[in-house]
């Protein structure tokens, strides 16, 4: 398993309480962009319509912008492949006052993309500094014992 693309934002701004893998529909090119490490999941959350769960807000450029069709939009919808049961359940969860569903990250599976999908509740601004604040002592403790 090969981390190709992260979302760092989703963890600071969000507490994520549950996580999901899923496989997701994409194109040729948008394939071989996202194994060179290009894209960008900042902002990306998951939505679901008519019985589908679909990734909105991700930004995946073609691998090689000369050769993708000129209809082609980077940040278009794309379908998220879960089961009946696991959309049923993500559905429920969209309702409730509080919960996102943020993408995580994307990597590579046995040749195959998947995303890491999270369930989370989002940070007030209280939560956001004490995190800033145990990372710095963390990296504080880290450089004491290496000096």
């Amino acid at each position: 398993m090969q981390i190709l693309i992260n979302n760092k934002k989703a963890y600071f701004n969000y507490e994520i309480l549950e996580k999901y893998v899923a496989g997701i529909e994409l194109f040729g090119f948008e394939v071989k962009s996202i194994k060179a490490g290009q894209g960008s999941l900042e902002g990306a959350y998951i939505t679901i319509r008519g019985g589908e769960a679909y990734l909105i807000g991700a930004n995946i450029p073609a691998f090689q912008a000369k050769n993708a069709p000129e209809s082609y939009d980077p940040i278009r919808n794309r379908r998220i492949l879960l089961t009946k049961k696991e959309i049923g359940g993500l559905a429920l969860i969209e309702v409730k006052k509080g919960f996102a569903m943020p993408a995580l990250a994307m990597y590579n599976a046995g040749g195959k993309i998947k995303i890491e999908i999270g369930v989370g509740r989002g940070k007030k601004q209280f939560d956001k500094r004490e995190s800033i604040k145990k990372r710095d002592t963390e990296r504080e403790m880290r450089r004491e014992m290496k000096g």
